[in-house]
This record gives structure tokens, sequence and C-alpha cells, in this order.
């Protein structure tokens, strides 16, 4: 027995002797950013006594308040990094021993820092015109690469070199104030996927500018008048006006007043002395600016002469005269639309020349055009204002001819060429010829001809290549004639479609592609997708509406799961359809969960009712079993029971909401793989209305109770039939007992018999209790009365005997305690 222990014992020291020390670091690896903690697991398998921690720089690692380590049970050892540094970075060794025997694992540790904005403040400011820096500080490790963005677009310095990008800033030279908008500052740390962004509001300061409204203003010194200087101020932020006079800035008070933004002064019973200089100042933070302004106080002037004139484009020159008085000699200027010629003026190219003599101006046309017609304005000005009136110059021309100049058709297809005329006077003669022969000719029948008196539209259907070509439409009136050449060309068949992308799903793909680059002259109507498995079956095909010349996706649909098809695409105008882009070869998805579907909801006009409609989306290859729905107010934690709808419908009906209150809704997609991520939306409830007689009988729906009411009605009215039917041919039912005990006339006798019966053994039961007699509605109902009377059913009157004891069995089937004696004696008292 001696020897067996022993032996065990020593088995069991080689065994242990001979298992090795393994050492193991959980996780192998580690990666921690700066600021945030990281602990690794040692295990060692083999029975370590001592398990030690030791730092990239050897150190055995002892406790401390950034650095702990713990032994977890006997082959276990746990490293803890709380806020990691980047002196923390480096290669960590675990070393289990066992008495000589030493095993050891180790752990890399990466620390890296966050993409961290230190200096990005927002908005900065800067003045136009100048170098500007827009500061965006960026730390991180390894570094950032920076990009920018202007109003969500990316800057390029390669296409505008105002802009450079630097470590810690965007340069902009020469800054403008249309570069005023967001910038965003983006950083991005390529190994690591890490992106972050800042947007910068821009604001650009501009230096005021100053437009006088008059440089010079006369007043008249009469008392009681008034004049106003005015100057209006442009600059960011808003420019503060002030005035200046001799040096001195005018304040409100009796002699001065201003507007709200300070634009205009208004100077009160303007005198002699009020006459000279006054200085409009305008300033904000990026600067000031000044203008000078001059008051003269003198006669306000009058126009004495001006009238219409007449010519003929470009055979006669014409002179406009304006005569005017005032005290200075006033200035004369004319304007015509937005143009205007001051005194002196002549155009560049020699046709309009103003010229003025003492007090009067002569505006001169050497040739005369269409265009110059119309009303023209004469203003005499001097420091004390000015007078204006108009005149009108009629111009009498040739016809202009308007219109596009080619159109586009092909044969048998009319083709409108529109000959729009523009004459005065108005009375135009319009015709068309083709290779000088008037149309239409006698042996031309696909040509017709439209007049109005401002245009003439030519109809023209080609039967062949010699329809096509030069239409010349002539226009005379008595001042001239006008011919201008129309050319009709061709139309042809829209080149092919370019597909740019197919995105497949599971049974659906989205085709985006590229308009033909050439229409054939005339709009594409359509487009025609045909698609197949990828190298054999019949094509598929769909025609689609090009309802806006943006169409530029479709999608096909009724795909199989994981499998390869080609797609290919042409154009179709009114000629016809083009050619087929090259084919392009797709895989669509495999059987998945649905795609979440579209939701739209309505509410409903009850007010506490919505209905959410949802549009199926790609079932991921299987059909939509089911929909689930939920909603719930959003403030309340829990949802409302879930609805399952058929996955067929695409609509439900949310009944009995909470006045006045926001409720969100979810809707998912479910088919055999499992269901979509939830569609949401959010809406509101009206708020309860005024119960109102009105509100309440106009457009009130059919509740469950009201159409309850209306068949409880229409059984009794059934009933009183039926019962009135019985008292005229059987003289039995309610309306035969309402006779007897009411009218005193006499029933039948082997009913009269039935009721003493009835109320005999009513009245001997001493407990009151109903005898109830229970059958089922097969067996046979016996006829206690030789007399022939039909056994009482659901249409037959009760007597007042029986309708005692069915009462009595009600107030004790409804759990009522009380009895039935008063009642009894009711009845005794009635019979």
């Amino acid at each position: 027995m001696i020897w067996t222990k022993d032996f065990i014992l020593v088995s069991l020291f080689i065994v242990t002797a001979a298992v090795a020390l393994q050492v193991n670091i959980m996780p192998p690896q580690g990666e921690v950013s700066i600021g945030d903690g990281r602990f690794f697991i040692c295990e060692v398998d083999g029975g370590a006594k001592e398990i030690e921690w030791f730092s990239p720089s050897g150190q055995r690692i002892e406790m401390s308040s950034d650095i702990t380590v713990n032994r977890v049970d006997e082959a276990t050892s746990s490293l803890t990094i709380y806020r990691a540094t980047l002196a923390n970075a480096g290669t960590y060794r675990c070393v289990g021993r066992r008495g000589a025997e030493e095993g050891e694992a180790t752990v890399n540790l990466k620390i890296f820092q966050k993409i961290t904005f230190k200096r990005v403040p927002s908005p900065q400011e800067f003045n136009e015109g100048e170098d500007a820096s827009i500061a965006c500080e960026v730390e991180s490790i390894p570094a950032a690469h920076i990009s920018w963005k202007y109003n969500k677009a990316s800057i390029q310095p390669k296409k505008d070199v105002r802009f450079k990008i630097q470590p810690d800033h965007l340069q902009i030279r020469g800054i403008r104030k249309t570069d005023e908008g967001v910038y965003t500052c983006m950083a991005r740390i390529l190994e690591r996927g890490e992106i972050d962004y800042k947007d910068i509001r821009v604001v650009i300061n501009v230096v005021p500018t100053i437009r006088v409204r008059h440089v010079e203003v006369n007043a008249t010194g009469e008392a009681g008048h008034s004049t106003v200087l005015a100057c209006d101020a442009d600059g960011y932020p808003e420019p503060q006006v002030s005035w200046i006079r001799s040096g001195e800035t005018l304040e409100e008070g009796d002699k001065y007043s201003f507007n709200d933004d300070g634009s205009e002064m208004t100077i009160r019973e303007v005198n002699k002395l009020d006459e000279g200089e006054y200085t409009c100042r305008a300033t904000n933070k990026a600067g000031e600016s000044e203008q000078e302004l001059s008051l003269r106080v003198f006669v306000k002037p009058k126009i004495t002469f001006l009238e219409n004139q007449t010519a003929t484009e470009m055979q006669e020159q014409v002179t406009l005269t304006c005569d005017a008085t005032g005290d200075p000699t006033p200035t004369i200027t004319w304007s015509f639309g937005q143009r205007v010629f001051t005194e002196g003026e002549q155009s560049s190219d020699g046709n309009v020349v103003v010229r003025s003599d003492a007090r009067v101006s002569s505006l001169t046309l050497k040739y005369a055009q269409y265009t110059d017609a119309g009303q023209y304005v004469c203003t005499a000005r001097n420091a004390i204002g000015h007078d204006t009136q108009t005149m009108h110059l009629e111009v009498r021309y040739a016809p202009k001819i308007l219109g596009a100049v080619t159109v586009y058709t092909w044969e048998g297809n009319p083709a409108n060429i529109s000959c729009e005329v523009q004459a005065h006077p108005s009375d135009v003669a319009l015709y068309w010829l083709r290779d000088g022969l008037q149309l239409p000719s006698p042996n031309t029948t696909n040509i017709r001809i439209f007049n109005t008196p401002s245009a003439s539209y030519l109809e023209v259907t080609p039967e062949s290549q010699n329809d096509f070509g030069s239409y010349n439409c002539t226009a005379s009136n008595e001042i001239g004639t006008e011919s201008k050449e129309f050319i009709l060309i061709q139309a042809d068949v829209p080149s092919s479609p370019m597909i740019e992308l197919v995105e497949p799903y599971s049974s659906t793909a989205k085709v985006e592609f590229l308009a033909p680059e050439s229409s054939g002259g005339v709009a594409i109507l359509k487009y025609h997708a045909q698609w197949r498995v990828e190298g054999h079956g019949k094509w598929e095909e769909k025609v689609y509406d090009a309802k806006n010349a943006e169409v530029s996706s479709i999608t096909i649909f009724h795909l199989k799961p994981a499998t390869h098809y080609e797609v290919k695409m042409s154009a179709v105008n009114g000629k016809g359809e083009g050619e087929s882009s090259l084919p392009t070869v797709f895989k669509t998805e495999p059987v998945r969960e649905p795609s979440a579907p579209k939701l739209k909801g309505a509410l409903q006009p009850q007010g506490n009712s919505y209905k959410v409609n949802w549009i199926k989306q790609d079932d991921g290859g299987s059909p939509i079993t089911h929909y689930l729905v939920r909603y719930k107010a959003l403030s309340a934690q829990e949802w409302h029971q879930e609805m399952r709808m058929p996955g067929g419908s695409d609509y439900a009906l949310l009944n009995g909401l909470t006045w006045d209150t926001e409720y969100e809704v979810a809707v998912f997609a479910g088919n055999i793989q499992g269901k979509s991520p939830p569609a949401q939306l959010t809406f509101k409830t009206s708020a309860q209305p005024a119960a109102t007689s009105d509100s309440m009988s106009e457009g009130t729906p059919l509740t469950t109770g009201v159409i309850v009411g209306i068949l409880v009605v229409v059984f009794v009215l059934l009933l009183v039939a039926v019962d009135a039917t019985c008292y005229f041919l059987n003289r039995c039912g309610l309306l035969m007992c309402i006779a007897v005990n009411v009218c005193g006339k006499s029933g039948p006798g082997s009913k009269g018999k039935d009721i003493e019966q009835g109320k005999a053994a009513f009245i001997k039961d001493e407990s009151n209790q109903p005898i109830v007699e229970m059958r089922t509605e097969e067996e046979p109902t016996a006829n206690h009365d030789a007399g022939g009377h039909t056994e009482p059913n659901e249409t037959t009157p009760l007597t007042e005997p029986e309708k005692g004891v069915l009462e009595e069995s009600k107030l004790i089937e409804d759990g009522d305690v009380k009895k039935a004696p008063t009642q009894a004696n009711s009845t005794e008292s009635t019979a």
C-alpha cells in the first residue's frame, strides 16, 4: 500500500515537471487613444508561482495611479493602463516563473490621438480685399490630412490660386464678399479611417461706399420751406451715417432732423446761410467713406416746351426739343427707359447727340430705328429742384421677321414654321415662297398656311426628301419689305443612351444612364429597356416615359436573386427608336430581408384618425408575407399593440388617437428571411373640436352602436308586422292581448284556457321560481292545445303569466337578488 502511494506521487511529479510553462496575453495586441484606458490579461498554463509584468523600458511594473498589476488567480494576472499617454507606447512582457523555469509573452501597445480641433473660432471676420487666414488648428497622432470645403463644395487650390491650404489655416488672397459663407475644415486619418470636421462661418466686412442721390441740391429761400440732403451708404456691417459741415457733426434739433438710418437729412426753414458744402460720412468696422454735397438756394425749374414727334426708320433725322426756365439756369437731361442722356453726351455710334444752349436742350437721333420709339422723359434740374415732362416718339418701320430659323421633322409628320412679324404700321402682307414660287402652289397638297394679324404659320407635312430644305417668308407694309429664310431639316432617331451604373438588389435593379448625345433634332419621348439572363433566354422589356429632360434612371423588377443578367437601353423620339446600347452585365443580390417600405400618411377628417400608406420596395428576392405596424405617442414609453397586415396590403388606419398629440409610426416589411429595418414617420393629431350640434351632425361616420340601434329598430318593426298579421288571421298575439285586457274583447276559448292554466301554475308555485323546460332545436315541440294553436316562439306575444315567469327567470339569470312576488300580484290583479 505504501509502495502504491509513493508511485502515484512520483508519477505526478514527473508529469508536472514535463509540462512547460505557456504564457498567453489577451488581447494579443492593443491600440488606445491618448487619455483612454486599456487592460490586458496574462494567462500562464503549467502552474506558475510568480507572474510579473515588465514595461517597454524593461523595468518591472509596480502599482501606480495610472498603471496597476493585479493577480487575478493562480494562473492569471491583469495589467491595466487607465489614462494612456505617449510614454505608455511600446512592448510589454508578461513573465511566469515556476522555480528555475520561466515563460513569457509580449504585447505591443500603440498610442494614438484622436482628431482634436484646438483653435477653430466661428464666426471669423475679415475685411474685403485683404489676405484672409481662416484658422483651423488640428491635433492628432498621426497627423491628419486637412482638406476644406466652401458651402459643401471642395476647395481645389489648383483651380483657384487665391486659395492655399496650410496645416493650421486656409489662406485666401484678396478675399471678396462673394467668398462669404460656411467653410468646412475636414480632418482625415487614413490609417484609422477616422474623420471629423468643423463648420466655420466666415463673414466679410465691406468698407462703406456712398451713393449720393443729388450732388447739388437746390432749395427756395421762402419761409416754411425745407429741403433734404440724401446719401445712400452700402457696406457690411450696415454703416452708420453722419453729416458734417465746416468740420462739425450736425446733431438732431430744431434745425436738422434725420431719418432712421441717417441717410436723409432735412434742413428746416431753408435760408441763404444754409448754402454751402455738406459731407456725408459712412462708418463701420471695416472703415469709413465720405462724400460731399452742395446746397444752393434758388428758383425751382419749369419745363415750358416739349411736343411729340414722328419719324421713319433710317430715312430721316429727328430732333427732340425741351425748353425750361429756372434760377439758376437749369440743367436739362433726357432719359429713355433705363438709359439716361446727360447734357453734351453723344453715343459711341454717333447716332445720339445731346446739346444744350442756355435754357434749351435738344436730343437728336440721326438715324431713327424702331427700337427708338417710345416715351422720352425731359428733366430740368437746378439746385432748388426739378421738373419732369414726357413726350412720345413714333417711328414708322418696315416689318421685322422673328421666329426659329431651323425646324426639325420627319416624313409624314406635320411641322409648323412660324413667321412672326413686328411692324409699324401693323397692316402687313405676308406670303411664303419656295424656289421662287408662292406657296401653296396648285400641285402641293401637303402644305397649309394659317395667318394672324402679326404672324403666318406654314404647316408642312413632308412626303419625301424633296420637301426638306429652305422656305422663304416675305412681309410688306407701306414702309418696306423684309424676307427671311427658314430651313426644314430631316429629323433622325436618337443615338443610344449610355448605361453608367447598375445598382442590383435581390429582385430589382436600378439602372442609371446618360441621355443620348443626339436627340435627332426632336424631343425624346420614351426609353426602351430590355433585360434577360446573361447569354440566353428571351429579352424582357419595358418602355418608360421620358417626362422631362432630367430622367436619368429606371428600375426593372421581377428579377431572380443571385443571377447574372444583362441589360440594354434605347431611346425613342417621334421619328422612331434608335439603336440599343451595348449590354451591361450585373448580378442580383441573394435572398435577404426586404428593404424598408416608403411611408406617407394623411390625417383623416375626424382629426384623431390617421391613414399610413406604404409603398413596397425591394422584397429581398422573396415575396412580402406581411407588414408589421407599430405606433405610440412620442411621450409614451410603450408601443400600442402591434398590427399585422397582409403582404398585399398597402395601408393601415390608426383610429381613436389622442387629440393634439404627436405620434410616431414604424412599419416593417417581412418575408421568409425576416423583417426589414423600420420605416418611420411622425405626425400630430388635430386639436379636439368643440362639440356642437352642427359639427356632430355633419360628416359624422356611423359607429357600431348606431348600426346596432338601426338593426334593433328594424327587428322591432318586423315583430310588429308579424304580430298584426297574427291578430287579424289567428286572433292571437300582443295586439289581441291588449284588445282583451284593455278593450274588453273576448279571445278564443282555447287561448283563454291556456292563459288561465299558465296563471294558475304561476300562482300555485309559492317559491316564485320559474319552471324552465330545456329543449334542443332538433327536438319536436309538443302541441298541448287541442285547438291547434302553435307553440309560442320569438314572434308570438306572451300572455301576462308567461311574461311574469320569463321576467322572473331573467332576474335570476342576471344575478338580481330581487324576487317577483310583486310582479305575480300585479299579474293577478291585471287578470
